[in-house]
């Protein structure tokens, strides 16, 4: 009766470091962001029903965000400007999770959802620099770079060109750099991520 005792108290005990783990705050930083496939026209229902499912079965800490990405569009019609919002990857919604069987389970069979996009059934996360550039979370890259510094532009128009720091702001996360073509020295801003310092 004591061995019973004893696997039992061991449960017990491991069961209370599963849940500390889970309510922790390092799942927040294991979660990543991924596509998720819907049906067409259904994007915002999909992001309200699995925010609703996430708040009732009580996997917020799973379940970080469901965004749907959109953009404002200007269009003049008659003289009269009209803001129209239209959705910038019609039938997909990006989920910012940590997969578990319980929360793939939740997205997966969300009312709207045909799939995650990946292989299979497996999701395949989407990278750093696919985030930064859809421009759905902001990452902030910490760049030891003072003007006067010579950089070399790693990606974007520029790419391959070298230059020299004339002013940092660290707050936008953008440099603006004097690069040489065509035999004349010209300005240009470019973003941390597009510069490696040499």
């Amino acid at each position: 009766m004591s061995e019973v005792k004893t696997n039992v108290s061991e449960a017990d005990q491991l069961l209370a470091e599963l849940t500390d783990a889970v309510d922790g705050s390092d799942l927040s930083k294991k979660a990543k962001w991924y596509v998720v496939h819907t049906y067409s026209g259904h994007e915002n229902k999909v992001k309200v029903n699995m925010e609703k499912m996430a708040e009732n079965r009580g996997m917020q800490n799973l379940i970080l965000s469901v965004v749907v990405p959109t953009e404002d569009r200007v269009e003049i019609k008659n003289g009269q400007r009209k803001v129209k919002t239209r959705k910038i990857f019609p039938g997909y919604v990006l989920v910012k999770m940590v997969v578990t069987s319980e929360s793939w389970y939740l997205v997966r069979n969300t009312q709207g959802v045909t799939g995650f996009v990946g292989h299979g059934s497996e999701p395949i996360p989407l990278t750093d620099e696919e985030v930064r550039r859809m421009g759905i979370e902001k990452v902030y890259i910490d760049l030891d770079i003072e003007p006067g510094d010579n950089v070399k532009v790693i990606n974007g128009p520029f790419e391959s060109f070298m230059g020299v720091v004339e002013e940092v702001n660290m707050d936008r996360q953008v440099l603006r750099v004097k690069i040489s073509m065509f035999g004349r020295d010209t300005p240009v801003e470019l973003e941390f991520g597009q510069v490696d310092k040499i």
